[in-house]
């Protein structure tokens, strides 16, 4: 048997991730076999096994391929910040404009918002996603909590309550945009933020 390089490996992987955001997004998750899936990616059942154990792993390895530099692109040392709320704004629009431009996007958050159940075989998922869900939470709450220390918002703010209403704001507009993208721009997705964080700032 000849051996597979790390390449030939890596690219498996990625063709049958790439073959299970499109099979998934046609079909839904429960209703998608790794046999539709490898059937999709040109591969046996086996060269899906070798790198997954089940659906659900290669469901979460589909969006942590996705979600991973997006995480990467909000981090940032917002306590050295001239102005926090500024930089997690600009972070938070560098995100929505990835998202909004690019199709992958498109159907992961279609998948995950619409098109999967977390059952059976999903259910370790939800740890997982709750988990990423509190790491989002955290780096804007980092963010509004250093913009009180430095008095750009009022000190009775309470940042994770704050931060909560960021999240529900993303969380909402890409839920909505992956149930119908033309409804939803980047200029719409600025105002909102805008809004948001103006209004935090608006009594400091």
């Amino acid at each position: 048997m000849v051996r597979r390089t790390k390449a030939e490996a890596q690219a498996t992987r990625d063709g049958i991730l790439d073959a299970a955001e499109q099979v998934f997004h046609r079909k839904g998750v429960s209703r998608t076999s790794l046999s539709d899936v490898a059937a999709e990616a040109g591969v046996t059942r086996g060269a899906i096994y070798w790198h997954f154990a089940n659906k659900g792993e290669l469901f979460d390895a589909m969006m942590c391929r996705a979600v991973t530099p997006l995480e990467s692109m909000e981090q940032a040392d917002y306590a050295a910040c001239e102005r926090p709320l500024d930089t997690l704004r600009e972070r938070l629009l560098a995100i929505l404009e990835l998202i909004l431009a690019e199709p992958r996007y498109l159907r992961v958050f279609s998948i995950a918002w619409h098109k999967c159940e977390y059952v059976d075989e999903m259910v370790p998922i939800i740890d997982q996603c709750l988990e990423a869900g509190d790491r989002h939470l955290g780096r804007i709450e980092d963010a509004i909590r250093a913009a009180r220390d430095k008095g750009q918002v009022p000190p009775t703010l309470d940042p994770r309550r704050a931060a909560m209403g960021v999240t529900v704001l993303i969380d909402g507009l890409i839920a909505d945009w992956a149930m119908q993208p033309r409804a939803i721009s980047l200029s719409h997705a600025r105002e909102w933020i805008d809004c948001y964080l103006r209004g935090l700032s608006a009594t400091a």
